[in-house]
């Protein structure tokens, strides 16, 4: 393990709430060499797909010294054409469900898993502000999906967020959930 992460392992961990306040840099950067340590230890690659994050998770994985040995790829598709190009997404999936839905996470985070030789990966879509939200799907909404290669074969989990606060926050919580769920072993 690199000198940050061992130094971070010292530190402890921090532990992250939608509900609590907006996640720091330095919380950030904690809850990042978190996930270092875990795919170091671990032996396993990762890679992300980002929309309203714009590559904020892949910019923090990819600050760690080292990142190569455990970060395989970080993929940044914030319209719809590009969710299409650069993750195969169907665009019947955007059609039917739209670009923020649990279908478009699904199909991202497969495209991800996909086009990488990676272990695992992560999917983030969602309606950071301060507009583009709907009654249906308000500013803050966010859906997640987190695949993981078992046997040759992708299991996927999605999961729903809404956010409070501006468009700042509401992509630091999606950043620190992502990060959150990764450390996880």
């Amino acid at each position: 393990m690199g000198a940050a992460v061992c130094r971070i392992a010292a530190e402890g961990a921090f532990l992250y709430s939608h509900r609590m306040a907006v996640p720091s840099n330095a919380d950030l950067a904690r809850l990042a060499l978190r996930v270092a340590r875990r795919f170091l230890a671990a032996g396993e690659r990762v890679a992300t797909a980002e929309s309203c994050t714009g590559g904020y998770i892949a910019k923090l994985l990819t600050d760690i010294g080292g990142s190569s040995d455990w970060f395989d790829s970080g993929v940044v598709c914030y319209s719809n054409a590009a969710k299409v190009w650069q993750l195969g997404v169907p665009r019947v999936v955007l059609t039917r469900h739209g670009a923020v839905s649990a279908e478009t996470a699904r199909a991202m985070v497969l495209g991800a898993l996909r086009r990488t030789r990676t272990d695992r990966a992560a999917a983030v879509t969602g309606i950071a502000g301060p507009t583009g939200g709907t009654p249906e799907k308000p500013v803050g909404t966010v859906w997640f999906a987190f695949a993981v290669r078992t046997r040759g074969k992708p299991r996927v989990r999605t999961a729903h967020k809404r956010f409070r606060g501006n468009r700042d926050a509401v992509r630091r919580r999606s950043v620190a959930f992502v990060l959150r769920h990764l450390a996880r072993p």
